[in-house]
């Protein structure tokens, strides 16, 4: 029942495994942009790595064009993170070791636990992250949908779903203090553990296992 899903799964994680790593290192690295560029000269080296490193994150330095393969790229990763859900179920009896590592275990055993662990532990802020990136490149499909829904006697006034791509957007930079920042600047970095484990498992499974599982 899970083998179309694991396919989907395989080849869409080994287009996107290195796109992720890029994203998530560039987005990791540009959390503290305002206070950079606040606080520096709008010449220095500094500066022009940060607006480099952002216009990769958010064009891939390709323009409209690239902001459009960003959007691509992250619904990707939302269906990722959705069906990675369902291939995390490892089964009643054994659904307690997919919630920790194992470090005494061979290096594909490690790399296995980790890709689990880190998955579940952080599903949902990588898959906020996957939503928010769609909403950044395709911000009039969202703001389309919120027009659709504002009744006539709501018009002018702040409405459900501007307070919800408002909290989108300060949830992807995580913009709630100095501690979030924080937090989001490492918690950037799990989808490029994530993007790492699963090439080295697709290439593990395909080229060394010929398609046998791991065993539980």
């Amino acid at each position: 029942m899970h083998r179309p899903i694991f396919q989907i799964h395989l080849w869409v994680g080994m287009v996107t495994g290195l796109y992720i790593f890029v994203m998530s290192v560039s987005g990791s690295a540009i959390v503290y942009r305002n206070a950079f560029e606040s606080s520096g000269n709008s010449q220095s080296h500094v500066f022009r790595v940060v607006e480099w490193l952002v216009d990769l994150d958010e064009n891939l330095l390709l323009g409209m064009t690239g902001r459009a393969i960003n959007g691509i790229g992250a619904l990707c990763l939302t269906v990722l993170c959705l069906t990675g859900v369902i291939l995390w179920w490892p089964g009643v009896m054994n659904w307690r070791r997919s919630l920790t590592v194992h470090w005494r275990s061979s290096f594909a055993r490690l790399n296995w636990d980790l890709h689990n662990t880190l998955g579940f532990w952080c599903f949902l802020f990588v898959l906020m992250w996957g939503i928010s990136g769609i909403y950044f490149a395709f911000p009039d499909v969202f703001n389309a949908l919120v027009g659709f829904l504002h009744t006539p006697t709501t018009i002018g006034k702040v409405q459900f779903g501007d307070i919800a791509l408002l909290w989108l957007s300060n949830l992807h930079f995580g913009r709630f203090g100095w501690l979030s920042e924080a937090l989001w600047t490492l918690g950037g970095l799990v989808p490029a553990v994530l993007s790492f484990t699963g090439i080295f498992m697709c290439c593990h499974r395909l080229l060394v296992r010929k398609g046998a599982p791991m065993p539980m």
